[in-house]
């Protein structure tokens, strides 16, 4: 508790935020991350470890942890846990072969006690695509009316467009916030 305690006031000091960008491979986290910072997303390879950046938004700086999907990658996605204050889980709304594969992992990331407070933030990506699915389904295939004991919120976005994804990080930089800095 006193940890906690200290945690906060540092971070309350700091203002900042880390989000943990996760999703299997080719689901579109590195652009996505580009996109928000204003990078060029015309050239970009698989990401094969991590990338961190960090972006100023409003008075908060966020750092984002884009960590690669590819399934060799995902048994090291715990070394990346600690002190995570949002969870980006990216999916790709037009590759419906390996949405399944999409809601194991995703399930896995909600029993990690380590990643218990984070709020969890689904970018529904890739909606620009004729063949993608909408956020029901997509909700409907990851059975996400059964999160409970965690705050989610799940956005259609593009980021090759850019729409949604706002809104999207509006959200749990809001949500974080509530949780974190506000008064107690």
């Amino acid at each position: 508790m006193v940890l906690l305690t200290i945690l906060r006031k540092i971070k309350q000091k700091e203002k900042e935020m880390r989000l943990l960008m996760l999703g299997l491979d080719n689901a579109g986290k590195t652009t996505i991350v580009k996109r928000f910072k204003g990078d060029d997303i015309n050239k970009i390879s698989p990401t094969l470890g991590f990338n961190i950046d960090t972006v100023q938004y409003d008075e908060y700086q966020l750092v984002f942890w884009d960590v690669g999907g590819q399934q060799t990658l995902r048994s090291y996605w715990r070394n990346y846990y600690e002190e995570t204050d949002g969870l980006v889980w990216v999916v790709d709304s037009s590759d419906t072969r390996r949405l399944k594969d999409c809601k194991k992992e995703l399930d896995k990331l909600l029993f990690e006690e380590k990643l218990a407070g984070a709020s969890l933030l689904i970018l529904a990506n890739k909606q620009d695509l004729e063949s993608s699915l909408s956020l029901e389904e997509i909700s409907e295939i990851l059975e996400l009316d059964k999160i409970k004991k965690r705050h989610w919120k799940i956005v259609a976005c593009s980021a090759v467009t850019g729409d949604g994804l706002l809104d999207g990080i509006e959200w749990v930089v809001s949500d974080i916030a509530n949780r974190i800095y506000s008064e107690n």
